[in-house]
């Protein structure tokens, strides 16, 4: 039995993690932009950001121009830039310490 090597691990897991974010992320979207349509309930936009910097922010990408959700805000929109600015370079950090 051969043992993994760590150097794959790593992406491996990263992988993983932004796909599963991101189709979390795509979800909340999705449930907010509903709610939105019905006045219930919303997920806070803090929410969304937060999931986007915890890698969701693919999802949130395509999420945005499937349902044309929270594109016009202008201050979610630069709160969402910085957030994936600030998830790239917490990526590298990662992948160059690894």
């Amino acid at each position: 039995m051969s043992a993994i090597d760590p150097r794959l691990l790593i992406p491996g897991l990263l992988l993983m993690v932004y796909a599963i974010m991101s189709l979390v992320t795509l979800c909340m979207y999705a449930i907010d932009k509903s709610a939105a349509g019905k006045r219930g309930p919303r997920i806070s936009e803090r929410t969304l950001l937060l999931c986007g910097l915890a890698g969701g922010w693919p999802g949130a990408v395509v999420a945005q121009s499937i349902f044309r959700h929270k594109t016009q805000k202008t201050s979610f929109r630069r709160a969402f830039f910085a957030t994936i600015i600030l998830n790239l370079v917490l990526l590298i950090a990662v992948i160059v310490i690894s």
